[in-house]
């Protein structure tokens, strides 16, 4: 797993440095759905800080089996109504916010005594059937959307790409998204955070300027969807 991690990490720092920015501009989020808690614990001792689980059934043990590491823990599957309140109660980040009621039960269910949830705003700007988000328009009336309720603080936005794409299609939807957010953030939106980016493309991502990568496979290799899992749960790799 060191090797695997220390590859990333020279990618992640090739791809910044290509595109005139520092490693430590990127945050490596570590997709970690489908693996054992000890293969975290052993990604944490490494340095890794942030993880990303798309299915609350096995998400949830192993936040308790590692809640004495002082890690912060993305939720970034596609997030279902019924399941908003242990995601508000227990994750720091949710990256799949596409629709209001989804932010509307985040933030009334959020613990008071807990900092505001960051969340990012999904958005799809190609048609691709296989994917969730909102588009432009969506994307910012969502925003808007997010910036009154006290309980949520809006990070930025987030996608996904299907696969397939070669690297010049990669790199012009990366593109639609970045322009996207600046036009967000040149009409008052106070984002800081691009998720984009991938095992597949995130060197594509980072040209386009994403602050952060989610990244399973190229960690933790192949992986089987755990028994249970909800299709429609399914996040990032």
């Amino acid at each position: 797993m060191g090797a695997r991690l220390r590859s990333v990490r020279e990618r992640l720092g090739q791809a910044a440095r290509a595109a005139g920015r520092t490693e430590d501009s990127v945050t490596l989020l570590a997709v970690s759905k489908g693996h054992e808690a000890a293969r975290l614990r052993a990604l944490a001792q490494l340095g890794v800080e942030h993880f990303g689980e798309s299915y609350l059934q096995e998400a949830l043990p192993k936040l308790d089996s590692l809640g004495g590491l002082e890690l912060c823990w993305h939720f970034i599957g596609q997030l279902q109504a019924n399941k908003t309140r242990a995601v508000a109660e227990r994750f720091a980040w949710v990256h799949g916010v596409d629709r209001p009621r989804i932010a509307e039960r985040l933030g009334a269910q959020r613990p008071l005594l807990a900092p505001p949830l960051n969340v990012c705003v999904q958005v799809k700007l190609e048609s691709d059937a296989t994917k969730g988000g909102a588009s432009a328009a969506g994307a910012r009336a969502l925003v808007a959307a997010i910036a009154s309720l006290p309980r949520l603080r809006l990070r930025g936005l987030m996608c996904m790409l299907p696969e397939g794409l070669d690297a010049a299609a990669q790199r012009a939807r990366f593109s639609a998204v970045r322009e996207l957010y600046d036009e967000l953030k040149a009409e008052g939106a106070g984002l800081d955070t691009l998720s984009m980016g991938m095992s597949g493309d995130f060197e594509a991502a980072i040209a386009a300027g994403s602050t952060m990568v989610r990244i399973g496979t190229a960690l933790f290799g192949a992986r089987a969807d755990p028994p249970g899992a909800d299709p429609a749960s399914a996040g990032t790799t």
